[in-house]
């Protein structure tokens, strides 16, 4: 005999149990009214469409049948029914007659399980994980407590179901199991499920709720801050901020870097001040404004001011020096650095880097040197890109900084003495930038713009020709020949005495040393075409004289025989020291 089949839209309901129903759909009131006239029992059954079904396919084949109790009849054509179910059945041969669902009701065989001790401890390890899920799902744990306390086991199960909004999928997977046990243990995983659904979404609650009270603390703090910034007089970030953007708006940028630097200036403006971007934004525009883009140091070029500067720190090298005052002349007819790059190669000690810095004190220009020995990382050149840790500028913007000007003489310091490995090569870079057809738009990768550098003096020093063809094309090679015997005696005489007598703290007119003097230490205790190992000589002997006179600037004639007592007191300590006697000086 087929049953009247009632579907209801995501509601399972157990055995049991006396369920209230409020219908107001005409084909399910029709449904109860023919069901209850007749004194037929009803199967309820979950639905899977929202509207009332239009077929077979849109119900569940598993439902519960009950009896009607009672129908009540409401003045506005709704309709009140109160029904006690009995078992859970399974449908089929499922049929629409007049609307109304008909079908085969074949109940489910219950294993009478309900006061097992294993069904007892599964019902109460349930209540235990529903007691968490309660702070969540924010329902009464007293109404739990109050059906396991006064109704039977499905009522508990019913209640768990609805409280905990378990799928309906698996709402009848428990409703089709076969003992209470079994229907517990598919209801403890679904239930378990939801618990540690709902700890992870009370991690990342917890987490949201951290990342706004840090927020709402850093608001605060940056107000209390900028109160306190006020009282002080000092300016607030915000001020700061402004004033960076008026900054760059009067600086002297060219339009593209200008154009960068307000683009970094937005991006900065929409961060928080403690934020590390925010900090590496407001660094990089500091940097920018930094930079000598139209400072220049403007003065007037004096051949023979740049000849007696020449001749006053470099004795000799006549040849050279006139060399250097050609490229001055031409430098003072074109208004501009053309012609060759200049690079000095010479022995060690005969003046190649200080002529650098001669040459800027002849042309009236910032003097600033960069060490190239062991050079292997492009980077140095081109600077970092400032996504890195730690990024900076490459050391050619960075010596325009220190600067401050954008026509210094840089000397590039044992050029020669470059390396090159995995990290990039560093002698393209160095090409570009001793081009003058390409270092008008060089680019450093920090800064991301272009930067004039053919206003910079770029003056090279060697010591040896081992430089790539490419290198020697791009300069100007002169080389600096040693120094004759009178050409390192006028040295001596007028420049390291002095020097050496400055470093040891002696009084110059203290010291009595004649020409032959110069000329014994020259030949006995040098071997080099400079003048380095003369000078370290000079500061010796007036070191040891400090010594034995009890560190007293004794005046003292520095006679060759003096010379050599002093030096061989010198070089045997330091034969002591090299064998092990711990003899210091």
């Amino acid at each position: 005999m087929k049953q009247y089949i009632l579907p209801f839209r995501d509601f399972v309901v157990h055995p049991g149990l006396t369920v209230p129903v409020y219908i107001d759909n005409k084909t399910s009131i029709a449904c109860i009214e023919v069901a209850a006239k007749i004194g037929q029992k009803l199967v309820l059954v979950a639905q899977r469409s929202w509207n009332y079904p239009t077929s077979v396919k849109d119900i569940y084949d598993i439902g519960t049948i009950g009896d009607i109790a009672q129908v009540l009849r409401m003045p506005d054509g709704s309709l009140h029914a109160i029904i006690r179910t009995t078992d859970a059945v399974k449908l089929d041969d499922i049929l629409v007659e007049d609307g109304i669902f008909v079908g085969n009701a074949t109940p489910i065989e219950l294993q009478d399980d309900m006061h097992a001790e294993q069904t007892t401890v599964l019902r109460d390890k349930i209540a235990e994980k529903m007691q968490f899920l309660s702070l969540s799902r924010k329902f009464k744990m007293d109404k739990l407590r109050s059906v396991i306390q006064s109704y039977p086991l499905p009522a508990f199960i019913d209640c768990v179901v609805q409280n905990a909004e378990i799928e309906t999928d698996a709402a009848l997977k428990i409703l089709a199991a076969k003992s209470w046990n079994e229907k517990l243990v598919i209801l403890l995983e679904q239930v378990n499920l939801l618990v540690e659904t709902a700890k992870i979404e009370e991690a990342i609650n917890r987490r949201i709720q951290q990342q706004m009270e840090n927020g709402r603390r850093e608001a605060i703090l940056q107000e209390k801050m900028r109160a306190i910034q006020k009282e002080m007089g000092e300016e607030d970030p915000e001020a700061d901020t402004a004033n960076l953007k008026k900054k760059i708006e009067k600086s002297h940028m060219p339009r593209d870097a200008k154009e960068k630097a307000l683009s970094e200036w937005k991006r900065m403006r929409s961060m928080s001040p403690m934020s590390n971007e925010g900090g590496l934004l407001k660094t990089y525009l500091d940097e920018l404004l930094a930079m000598p883009w139209d400072k220049a140091d403007k003065m007037q070029i004096d051949l023979q001011t740049a000849r007696d500067v020449l001749d006053s720190e470099h004795s000799g090298m006549q040849g050279v020096k006139e060399r250097i005052l050609e490229h001055i002349a031409v430098m003072k007819k074109t208004k501009s650095n053309q012609g060759s790059i200049l690079c000095f190669v010479g022995a060690p000690g005969v003046g190649k880097t200080s002529l650098g810095k001669s040459i800027a004190n002849a042309l009236g220009r910032k003097y600033q040197r960069i060490s190239l020995g062991g050079i292997s990382d492009e980077a140095h050149f081109r600077g970092h890109r400032k996504t890195y840790i730690g990024a900076q500028t490459g050391r050619i913007m960075d010596a325009l900084k220190r600067s401050k000007s954008n026509n210094p003489v840089i000397v590039l310091d044992e050029i020669d003495k470059m390396g090159r490995d995995w990290r990039g090569d560093p002698e393209s870079a160095l090409l570009e930038i001793l081009d003058p057809e390409q270092n008008k738009t060089f680019r450093d990768h920090y800064l991301e713009v272009d930067f004039d550098l053919s206003n910079v003096l770029f003056i090279a020093t060697a010591n040896s020709l081992n430089l790539s063809n490419a290198l020697k094309d791009r300069m100007e090679i002169i080389e600096i020949p040693g120094y004759s015997m009178d050409e390192k005696v006028r040295i001596a005489r007028e420049h390291l005495i002095a020097r050496a007598a400055h470093d040891t703290g002696w009084d110059i007119n203290n010291i009595v040393i004649d020409d032959d003097a110069i000329r014994h230490i020259v030949q006995n205790y040098t071997s080099e075409q400079g003048v380095r190992e003369l000078q370290r000589e000079i500061t010796a002997i007036l070191r040891r004289a400090l010594l034995e006179n009890n560190a007293e600037d004794v005046r003292t004639e520095f006679t060759p025989e003096k010379i050599d007592e002093l030096l061989a007191l010198r070089k045997s300590a330091g034969f002591a020291k090299k064998i092990g006697f711990g003899v210091r000086i």
